[in-house]
């Protein structure tokens, strides 16, 4: 029976995408439509809720 060794990988996207939600979720919690609005426009994303 052979069995395979794992590399290390040198990236993990699930982790890394698990860090990056969570910090948007930390960043907004608690903020209103407008305050909300202005931190997507802040990081050039487009807002998907009406003004």
């Amino acid at each position: 029976m052979k069995v395979k060794i794992k590399d290390k990988k040198e990236f993990d996207t699930v982790k890394t995408f698990r860090d990056i939600k969570e910090k948007i979720s930390k960043d907004i919690i608690g903020m209103n439509i407008t305050e909300f609005n202005a931190y997507l426009e802040k990081r050039n994303v487009k807002s998907i809720v009406k003004k």
